[in-house]
């Protein structure tokens, strides 16, 4: 069984056919994870910046609503003080006359039973 030198090359050279061809998948796997790769840093990237972005802008914001809620208490804590005290003079008046008008009563009783 003499093999020629003819059958040899044409199996040498159909068998470097699938060869051949692996070496081009493996390229192109590698190539796509390289491009996925990237993309993801770019996204990553990209989201951390927006995150930072409104991390400041919710600082923002919320100093804002601090600052008016500061405000508003205040003011509060005024009007609060002002009404205190219109109803401690008018309780201080009602004490008084009170006071009077059982004095005055006190009197007329003591002068009725002389």
């Amino acid at each position: 069984m003499k093999i020629s030198l003819k059958v040899i090359l044409a199996t040498a050279l159909l068998g470097a056919v699938p060869f051949a061809l692996a070496q081009d998948a493996s390229s192109d796997v590698k190539k796509a994870a390289d491009d996925t790769g990237s993309d993801t840093k770019k996204v990553a990237d990209k989201t951390g910046h927006d995150t930072k972005v409104a991390a400041k802008d919710t600082a923002k914001g919320t100093e804002k609503a601090a600052d008016k809620t500061g405000h508003a208490t205040k003011v509060a804590a005024k009007d609060t003080a002002k009404g205190t005290e219109k109803v401690a003079k008018k309780t201080g008046s009602g004490v008084k006359k009170a006071a009077d008008d059982t004095g005055h009563e006190v009197k007329k009783a003591a002068d009725d039973m002389k």
